[in-house]
């Protein structure tokens, strides 16, 4: 899933997003999500006819860790532009230490197995 928050809705695997569907899964109003394009360089939907936005996967992780940033964080609009650009761009969009890799998830689950069998016994 993405970065911030249980509460936010799994990203579906489809190319292409709407503003509104950005806005939901991100839990952001539209205009908050054109004024972060303005303040965020790196922020940038694909503009077809009309105007109309679409936002990719990318697009929307990065959204999210903004509104981490911002909202959880407590940054301010330029201290979490200046975090976003010194973040290197290869790594995931999550919080540390709230990640859990494949090894370490099938180790919890074996220690609730026994704690469950024991508890059973």
């Amino acid at each position: 899933m993405s970065i911030t928050s249980n509460s936010l809705p799994e990203i579906p695997s489809k190319r292409y997003f709407t503003i509104g569907e950005v806005s939901e899964l991100c839990d952001v109003k539209p205009h908050v999500l054109r004024y972060w394009e303005q303040e965020f360089d790196m922020l940038k939907p694909v503009k077809r006819r009309g105007n109309r936005r679409y936002y990719q996967q990318q697009d929307v992780l990065l959204v999210r860790k903004i509104r981490h940033l911002l909202y959880r964080e407590g940054y301010t609009i330029s201290g979490a532009r200046t975090q976003l650009e010194t973040t290197p761009h290869n790594e995931e969009a999550r919080p540390r230490g709230n990640s859990l890799d494949e090894s370490s998830l099938r180790r919890v689950i074996a220690e609730l197995e026994d704690i469950t069998a024991s508890l059973k016994s």
